[in-house]
């Protein structure tokens, strides 16, 4: 039985789980309280600085409160949705990592190993489709709550998500043309040899993470939410653990986002001085300084998520269909044709 696990690479599969899983969950948690004191530095007052040495436990002493705190359920409430809206929305976040490469392939220990969970050829199709599962997490939570606020919050949601999916979906077309395939560590060696996609795709690159923030639900397209206007949104009448879910799964998405960034427009793990420097380097040395590279380039655009969300206000629900519609998704298709006539012409 050892041997057929082994022979079929299910050890592996739990081994690679666990540590993405974990990864990510520790940078959820960090990105916490990264939000609160780049807030309180924009802001300029003190974030977060009494749980441990200059507030470095702030999060741990989050999650042991929401996981002592009574968890409500609304009298009215739609039981079996409610119960199911957060997981969903989490298992999902959680779900598009499974095709994330972080690096390329290393060796360490004597193994060959690619850092990511499973190497699909069409990953790239699989965030897409896992990604957009998401907002029925929200929108049941709406809905099952019994709530008028929370179901206006699900109605936004859903409504944003149809408005915006469509121009970051066009706006990927581009970057596919360009590397010819699905696979997402494809797209990223296809960025190897030449210009990273930003450079020849920027219009692009610029509905993407636009569209990127309107899937995340993050200021200025916090309209899901809106404190001033529907209390808290589709999550009015959650507490506990299960309000806790819905909070990791907005973080896990903007971790998504940024990675998908990363690697669709700024060269993944790779880079003109990067791949330079490694020609004569070790596999493991190589792998790990692969990981570094991603890593920076992941946070800085997390820190962009932040920096953004602390600085503009929010838009209108006007404003919001308006940009959809009008602007995005005609600029998505304007880079579709940018990017066929460069490739007519050798450009890239």
């Amino acid at each position: 039985m050892m041997e057929l696990l082994l022979g079929t690479g299910f050890v592996a599969s739990l081994v690679k789980i666990g540590v993405v899983l974990g990864v990510v969950m520790t940078v959820v948690g960090n990105l916490v309280l990264a939000e609160r004191k780049v807030a309180g530095w924009i802001q300029d007052r003190v974030g977060p600085n009494r749980a441990g040495p200059w507030g470095l436990l702030q999060s741990l002493a989050d999650g042991i409160k929401f996981i002592f705190k009574e968890d409500i359920t609304p009298e009215r409430a739609y039981q079996p949705f409610y119960i199911l809206a957060p997981a969903l929305s989490l298992t999902m976040a959680l779900t598009t990592f499974a095709v994330i490469p972080f690096a390329d392939r290393f060796v360490i220990f004597g193994y060959d190993w690619i850092p990511i969970i499973a190497d699909l050829d069409v990953g790239l199709l699989w965030v897409f489709a896992v990604a957009s599962l998401g907002v029925y997490g929200i929108v049941l939570a709406g809905w099952s709550s019994n709530n008028k606020y929370s179901l206006m919050g699900g109605l936004r949601s859903s409504a944003q998500m149809i408005s915006y999916e469509l121009s970051m979906t066009l706006s990927v077309i581009g970057v596919l043309m360009a590397a010819g395939s699905l696979r997402l560590a494809d797209i990223v060696n296809a960025q190897g040899g030449s210009v990273w996609n930003v450079v020849s795709q920027p219009i692009g690159f610029l509905v993407f993470i636009t569209a990127a923030f309107a899937e995340t639900n993050r200021l200025p397209f916090d309209l899901p939410e809106a404190e001033p206007e529907l209390v808290a949104g589709y999550h009015t009448e959650y507490s506990g653990i299960p309000f806790l879910m819905f909070y990791m799964a907005e973080y896990a998405n903007v971790i998504l986002s940024s990675c998908m960034m990363v690697l669709l427009f700024f060269g993944g793990w790779r880079g003109p001085l990067v791949d330079r420097m490694l020609v004569s380097a070790t596999p493991a040395v190589a792998g790990l300084v692969h990981f570094g590279v991603f890593s920076l380039k992941l946070s800085f655009f997390l820190f962009l998520f932040i920096w953004i969300r602390w600085t503009l206000p929010r838009f209108r629900y006007d404003q919001l269909m308006k940009l959809g519609w009008k602007v995005m998704l005609p600029l998505a298709l304007v880079n579709v044709v940018w990017t066929a006539a460069i490739i007519l012409w050798g450009w890239i």
